[in-house]
């Protein structure tokens, strides 16, 4: 099912409120995810861009051309869906006005968890004064491209994020300032003598594989997992330069939807518990029910959650053996063996 922000997106053209775009044009869809409708008289190309894997994988059944990076081009259009994080959001917006012609329609909706009342100020302070339309619990902001975008660019395009002087991040990844705290307590769990392949779930940008590289240097090969395709991309560059000598492979990859053929040793993660807004404890249960299905006999899974998820109970179901290795005020570690 659709969630609301997307109805809201296409709202102004079906109400009128919008000149539909014509045959022959094109229009940029930024944060593109299914179960639209184009409006009657909305004639011109759709040109999606999705890099989630788990929102890309349904559009391309309508839209066999998505892409999960933007394809540099000429854009008559653009289309904004705002998300849950507020620099990625940004980005897109100056993304569109760096890429639709001047005097082109660019339309950006969002529900107001998706801060889409404060982002409507921020554009007004640039000279962008969008009509609003409200639907379906959201807003759709819609306004002509000027001539002069530069302010608002610089403003709007988010930086690379460099964390502590050794990974390349950016807005809207994972932890992208910072090293998550789960994280790092995992990796001082990490260990020292391992000799075989291992599998990184839900890999980011890539910190728990430098760091299973570096305290584990005899490492045969890391195979990193990651639904977001510009962290994943963020991934190849933090292990090429921190760990030039470990074999490495990257997979654009739903895990909670996606099987995989390989087989490992022993898979570590940090598992999303998150799906837009909510908690979603089933993300992190579909991760630890994949390892559970890749790991040989003997493997082991080394993971680390918020102390309250429940995931004892499928690491029983699906291992030999399971346990807490540690826990602090908001995290544990847990392991288990098949």
């Amino acid at each position: 099912m659709a969630r609301d922000a997307v109805k809201t997106l296409f709202h102004p053209f079906a109400s009128g409120v919008v000149q539909n775009p014509a045959a022959g044009e094109r229009v940029l869809f930024l944060g593109a995810e299914a179960g639209f409708a184009l409006p009657k008289g909305f004639e011109a190309t759709l040109v999606p861009v999705q890099g989630q894997r788990a929102l890309f994988r349904p559009l391309q059944a309508a839209y066999p051309d998505v892409a999960p990076v933007l394809e540099e081009g000429a854009y008559d259009h653009a289309l904004v869906l705002c998300g849950k994080h507020k620099g990625e959001n940004e980005d897109r917006i100056a993304t569109a006005l760096t890429q639709v012609r001047e005097g082109g329609t660019i339309v950006i909706a969002g529900a107001k968890e998706d801060g889409i009342q404060s982002l409507r100020k921020r554009l007004e302070g640039f000279g962008l004064n969008a009509e609003s339309t409200p639907k379906y619990h959201g807003v759709a902001l819609s306004f002509f491209r000027p001539a002069d975008v530069s302010a608002a660019v610089a403003r709007f395009a988010r930086q690379p994020v460099r964390v502590e002087g050794r990974f390349d991040t950016a807005a809207g990844m994972f932890s992208h300032d910072r090293i998550d705290a789960g994280s790092e307590l995992l990796a001082a769990r990490l260990p020292t003598d391992f000799d075989g392949n291992a599998a990184d779930f839900g890999a980011g940008w890539g910190y728990l594989s430098v760091e299973l590289a570096k305290r584990s240097p005899r490492t045969n090969r890391i195979d990193l997992y990651e639904a977001d395709y510009e962290a994943l991309e963020s991934a190849k560059a933090n292990l090429a330069a921190n760990c030039p000598d470990t074999p490495a492979r990257f997979f654009w990859h739903d895990l909670a939807a996606e099987d995989i053929r390989d087989k490992y040793d022993f898979v570590i993660m940090n598992p999303p518990f998150h799906e837009g807004h909510a908690a979603e404890p089933s993300l992190g249960q579909a991760f630890i029910r994949r390892a559970a299905g890749v790991l040989k006999n003997g493997g082991r899974l080394l993971l680390v959650a918020n102390r309250g998820l429940p995931y004892e109970p499928v690491l029983a179901e699906g291992f030999k053996e399971s346990g807490e290795v540690c826990r602090n005020a908001r995290y544990k570690v847990l392991w288990a063996r098949k």
